[in-house]
């Protein structure tokens, strides 16, 4: 099997008042963190098969969900409850995470 491109969907972007029960920290140019505005909800990308960061997606959420990302476009696959093709991961920003679904295009 070759190379397959990855559909990357933004699933959900987690609103830190949620996460913090009303007490969002100040971020240090004093304002306090807002959801992220990178992303919106159901917002889509396609990982091309050269690995490139897809126009327009955060470079640290990209790092994060790389790895992942390759294991599918390898022919990889993940846990037995999660279906052939496919993985629910997330960047790693505590503060204000953001949700995303991969999937496996074979064309």
């Amino acid at each position: 099997m070759g190379r397959s491109r990855i559909k990357i969907t933004v699933l959900k972007r987690v609103d830190p008042e949620y996460i913090f029960n009303g007490d969002v920290p100040v971020s240090p140019t004093g304002q306090k963190y807002t959801i992220c505005t990178v992303f919106h909800d159901g917002q889509e990308f396609i990982l091309e098969t050269d690995n490139k960061r897809p126009e327009g997606f955060c470079p640290w959420a990209f790092h994060d969900i790389f790895k992942d990302a390759h294991i599918l476009m390898f022919g990889g696959d993940f846990t037995p409850w999660t279906p052939e093709g496919t993985q629910i991961t997330c960047c790693s920003d505590g503060i204000r995470p953001v949700s995303f679904k991969l999937e496996r295009l074979d064309d």
